[in-house]
């Protein structure tokens, strides 16, 4: 099997990552660091991107054009946005859609979508799934959408009506986009560090690490059945 390439947005999301993989390779590029070497026996490339989709797309590409990695995965933190998500629950993604891009912006122009959105490859998808059914943490399928800004109320009823997602993030559509054109197969994994009732930038930055270890746990997880 080829290189998985993990991607997280911040260096607390990546940090748990880092524990698996023995003796890393460091590679800088484009201001990165990548870490190659192996979780269990699976060759892997781990990166943080920095915040926001332009910089999550430019990590993806590193992945794929300077690693050769054979799909990736996103990993660490997001809002919950569905009233069922609970703090710590981990979204999985079955459909992506950005938020703050007009609906026939990717249908009518590159890479002329047949809908308005991207969909999770499906062979990890069903790896999630095997793993899923034995974790020890509540994992839910679904919806996930990303856009340049943090999810308060000011945006959370329209973004939930028009896309009745589970999750919010900055980064997760954008890895999605890269890896359609370039026909890579991608899963993204979030751990939900606030609400609509635990609201709030200080929400995520209190549960922001515990979050981050969850979701690495279950990416290890749904390698061991991907592999």
């Amino acid at each position: 099997m080829k290189k998985t390439g993990i991607l997280c947005a911040s260096d607390t999301e990546l940090e748990p990552f880092l524990k698996y993989i023995q003796s890393p390779r460091i590679t800088e590029k484009a201001m990165l660091k990548f870490y190659s070497g192996y979780i269990g026996r699976t060759a892997v490339v781990a990166v943080y991107s920095g915040v926001c989709k332009v910089n999550a797309a430019i990590a993806a590409q590193l992945l794929i054009d300077v690693f050769d990695v054979g799909c990736i995965i996103n990993a660490g933190t997001a809002g919950g946005m569905d009233e069922r998500v609970r703090l710590f629950d981990t979204v999985i993604s079955e459909r992506m859609v950005y938020h703050d891009v007009a609906e026939d912006i990717l249908t009518e122009f590159h890479p002329w979508l047949e809908e308005n959105c991207f969909r999770a490859d499906r062979e990890l998808y069903a790896a999630a799934e095997r793993y899923s059914r034995k974790s020890e943490f509540p994992i839910l399928f679904g919806t996930m959408v990303s856009g340049e800004q943090f999810i308060e109320d000011e945006k959370r009823s329209e973004i939930n009506r028009k896309f009745a997602p589970l999750s919010v993030d900055m980064e997760t559509v954008s890895i999605a986009h890269v890896c359609y054109v370039n026909n890579i197969p991608f899963l993204s994994v979030r751990t939900v560090t606030d609400t609509a009732e635990h609201k709030g930038i200080e929400n995520f930055e209190q549960n922001c690490e515990v979050a981050s270890g969850r979701s690495a746990q279950i990416v290890i997880g749904i390698l061991e059945q991907y592999s």
